[in-house]
């Protein structure tokens, strides 16, 4: 066989190509919409997602970007964020498995009164470690990035709450079905929605206060429109809510493999941590804003804390009966994750 010039010519310039063929084909670059339901300024977006999203753009030299927008920007509500990942309607999206009751019955274990640490590095932990295992399934229709929980949960209200008399008649905005359970039994009056309604229902005197944790309080004004705050000391807390970085299955999978694997280096326990620790330390900032503010924050006693317990522990009864017609263990599921909580305790 000849080789001729103009076949050797062709065949250079193949060889010749073919590394910047490759080389572009590795520098492919990729913008990733990311959605959710509160505002740019809010806590969660500013000190977690945000500077989450600058970390993969680090890490993938800038060829994995992540462009946020917030306060529903791309229409919806909150509890149709899920759907909106599963749908590609954005590729990623931050929601509270709470705003679907009863959708992804496992991550309830975790919303049950007085399970959850006071921390939310534990919770977050713990949590990490629970997805592989338990969610898997539950959230197939996605690619299921992340899964915390928050710190402790307290109440904020119009009058002081010092004991469970105090809560009866109040009107309370719930985060989650199981909150707001713990709430009826307490002897309050449970109303639920998404977080972005507080304000304008603490306005209008549709409720007179909400369950949320001291985080979000500067990004719905809460501490604008009550006066009155309640800590519950310790751990286990009274109540905490789950979330959900949820991205399209597709999108996923459609990612160039190098990109993927710095994604899924920033997921796990990384992520974890960068969501325990800013509620951790955003919950010693926003309570001392509030205090300075003049703005009255109650403990309730020891004592009176056993009383809750005791007053709410139907809640965890009538949920094992809900689950079992789930074929889900429920009682099976309070000891691993309380097991879970107690391993994260020692450790954090």
């Amino acid at each position: 066989m000849k080789l001729t010039r103009r076949g050797f010519g062709f065949g250079a310039a193949t060889l010749i190509a073919s590394p910047a063929i490759v080389t572009s084909a590795r520098a492919q670059a990729v913008t990733l919409r990311m959605h959710h339901f509160l505002p740019a300024v809010s806590n969660g977006h500013a000190k977690l997602l945000a500077p989450w999203a600058r970390k993969v753009d680090a890490e993938s030299q800038g060829r994995l970007k992540i462009e946020i927008f917030p306060s529903m920007q791309l229409g919806g509500t909150p509890p149709q964020l899920f759907d909106q990942a599963r749908d590609g309607v954005a590729d990623i999206v931050w929601t509270l498995p709470g705003n679907t009751p009863g959708r992804f019955p496992s991550t309830e274990v975790f919303e049950l009164p007085f399970i959850a640490s006071n921390r939310g590095i534990v919770n977050a932990r713990a949590a990490a470690e629970f997805t592989e295992k338990r969610l898997m399934e539950e959230t197939k229709e996605v690619k299921l990035l992340a899964f915390w929980a928050h710190d402790a949960g307290l109440i904020h209200a119009n009058k002081q709450v010092r004991t469970m008399d105090d809560l009866k008649g109040l009107k309370l905005r719930n985060p989650t079905r199981l909150a707001g359970e713990a709430l009826k039994a307490l002897g309050a009056t449970s109303v639920g929605m998404p977080v972005p309604q507080v304000p304008e229902s603490l306005a209008q005197k549709v409720i007179d206060g909400a369950v949320i944790p001291w985080e979000v309080v500067p990004a719905v004004k809460v501490h604008e429109l009550v006066k009155f705050h309640t800590e519950i000391p310790g751990a286990p807390t009274l109540y905490t809510a789950t979330f959900f970085l949820a991205m399209n299955r597709a999108k996923y999978d459609g990612l160039p493999a190098d990109l993927r694997a710095v994604l899924d280096k920033n997921l796990g326990m990384v992520f974890a941590d960068m969501a325990g620790n800013m509620w951790d330390n955003e919950a010693k900032t926003v309570s001392a804003q509030v205090r300075s503010r003049g703005n009255t924050i109650t403990t309730i006693s020891e004592d009176e804390k056993q009383k809750w317990i005791k007053a709410t522990e139907p809640v965890h009864a009538a949920w094992i009966e809900q689950m079992k017609a789930k074929n889900i263990d429920g009682a099976a599921l309070i000891a691993e994750v309380k097991a879970l909580i107690a391993k994260y305790e020692k450790m954090a």
